[in-house]
């Protein structure tokens, strides 16, 4: 009677585990692909899933988005400058069947692929683009990726440049590029502003010169400005009008010193001296044989 127990145990034991090892539960982002002695028979899921043990066997798949990073890859760009640039890509398995029976090790296999585009996209770019037109890269390195991977069964959904290392003496060159851009910009802007400056200043003088009233306003104004600013400056107020005549009268003395300076001027110019004339020299011959001859004697 024990022996029979024994026996009936155990072919329960073996029983569960059979129903155990043939029952499968699958989530609803997860799909089974099912072989049977070898032979596909197909997808499956989600949910209860039924297998012959010892006989069927099963391939779990996740279709849910998958994340991983490209490993920093370093690059020589177009314009002949070191760089080392990492990448993230999302991808997911739109086709189970083909993603088990196409390539083995998807993963890895996509993996390789972004590196190798990676490394040949971008070294066919300038450092500029590389750093300035990101987006562009990204679509392209997405649709060879994805081209590559479509075969099997993979949908490449993005691939993000997340960073881009470049040598300590290319980031000074670049900042001082940056800063003199940075003053260019400034002194464009210091003399754009002087000119509209002085701009607005000749419409207001001509505003203020067809009405002397508006000068005096600003006049006021600006006395009002300067004792709000609780300095010790003393300001003594003078109108212009007061200072008219003296302008005038300064100006009339220097004509009549003008004037006087003309009339005390010679009205002709003096005699000129008339030099004597010159005798002429004998010359030494003559004067030689003048004095040679004997003067005569009276007797």
């Amino acid at each position: 009677m024990t022996a029979v127990l024994i026996a009936v145990l155990i072919l329960v034991l073996a029983a569960a585990t059979a129903v155990a090892a043939s029952i499968r539960i699958l989530r609803e982002y997860e799909r089974a692909i099912v072989f049977r002695l070898g032979r596909l028979l197909g997808r499956k899921g989600p949910g209860l899933i039924i297998l012959i043990p010892g006989i069927d066997r099963m391939v779990r798949m996740d279709l849910r988005t998958i994340t991983f990073d490209i490993p920093p890859q370093d690059i020589i760009t177009r314009d002949n400058v070191p760089a080392k640039v990492n990448a993230v890509a999302y991808y997911r398995v739109i086709d189970p069947v083909r993603a088990v029976n196409e390539v083995e090790r998807f993963r890895a296999a996509t993996s390789q692929i972004a590196q190798t585009t990676l490394r040949s996209v971008l070294g066919k770019a300038d450092l500029d683009t590389l750093l300035s037109g990101r987006e562009h890269l990204n679509e392209t390195l997405q649709e060879i990726i994805d081209e590559q991977t479509e075969p099997w069964g993979i949908k490449v959904t993005t691939v993000e440049i997340r960073d881009v290392g470049i040598p300590r003496d290319m980031q000074r060159a670049m900042a001082r590029q940056a800063e003199a851009e940075r003053e260019r910009r400034a002194k464009i802007i210091a003399a754009e502003g002087e000119f509209q400056a002085s701009q607005r200043l000749f419409d207001a003088a001509e505003v203020m010169s067809a009405n002397p009233a508006s000068l005096q306003l600003r006049y006021l104004q600006t006395l009002l400005e300067i004792s709000n600013e609780n300095s010790s400056t003393i300001i003594f107020p003078l109108p212009i009008d007061l200072l008219k005549p003296l302008v005038q009268l300064g100006e009339a003395m220097e004509s009549r010193a003008e004037t006087d300076g003309d009339a005390a001027a010679p009205s002709s110019p003096p005699p000129e001296l008339h030099e004597a004339p010159e005798t002429p020299a004998l010359s030494s011959p003559d004067r030689e044989t003048e004095l040679a001859t004997p003067t005569p004697r009276s007797s």
